[in-house]
């Protein structure tokens, strides 16, 4: 049973790998670019596969791990939503895929919350990371919502969820490298590549809305 779980961690880094790898190269290139848009699609396999492979290795024996479960799936919605973002391009309504994707996140991260008060109030360690991370879903997920609901969203919304959201998922790939890789696991291991990425996120946002891009494909 062991060897099957360290047979899985090795797949899972080696996934983890080429999201990172790739996701930091998509950055590098130029944005509707061929090579993005393959960086891309290569990062999305990636980030699920690697994430899809945590998710039942933080459940087995002597790797317990409820905060990587809920991680997995957080970094999991992040890369599905900011593909499915790309859709909005030519419809103006969410469909049941959309609402079900966002859904799952609410929910999940209403659990991290959750745990995470609970957890503060009863001084169990690490608690404020699920708090953080939870509040970050909830964020995100109320917003989906939001967008669903208006079909009146300036012309690159969609764009700008698209790139808030990869952004996001290789965030995730990162703090995932500095914990897991690194083995470096304190308070501003797990959230400083979040800090730094939203400010990131801020600055496109804002590059988005003072440029015509609507015509642009990024993944």
């Amino acid at each position: 049973m062991e060897e099957t779980i360290k047979i899985l961690i090795y797949i899972h880094a080696f996934f983890g790998g080429i999201g990172l790898i790739t996701g930091v190269a998509s950055i590098i290139v130029k944005k509707g670019s061929p090579i993005h848009k393959k960086m891309g699609k290569l990062f999305s396999i990636g980030m699920i596969t690697s994430s899809l492979i945590s998710i039942p290795v933080s459940w087995m024996a002597n790797h317990e791990n409820l905060f990587l479960f809920l991680i997995g799936l957080f970094t999991i919605y992040l890369v599905l939503a900011g593909n499915r973002a790309l859709t909005f391009k030519t419809k103006e309504k969410a469909d049941w895929i959309d609402k079900m994707i966002s859904g799952g996140m609410l929910f999940f991260s209403s659990i991290m919350v959750t745990i995470g008060t609970y957890g503060i109030f009863n001084g169990i360690s690490f608690s404020i990371l699920f708090l953080f991370f939870g509040g970050f879903g909830l964020f995100l997920t109320i917003k989906d919502f939001r967008f669903y609901k208006n079909s009146r969203n300036p012309k690159n919304t969609w764009l700008i969820s698209h790139i808030g959201k990869m952004i996001g998922a290789l965030i995730a790939s990162i703090t995932a490298f500095i914990i897991a890789g690194l083995g470096i696991g304190n308070i501003i291991a797990w959230t400083l590549p979040t800090v730094l990425g939203t400010f990131y996120i801020v600055y496109w946002k804002r590059k988005m809305k003072t440029k015509n891009i609507t015509n642009t494909v990024i993944y």
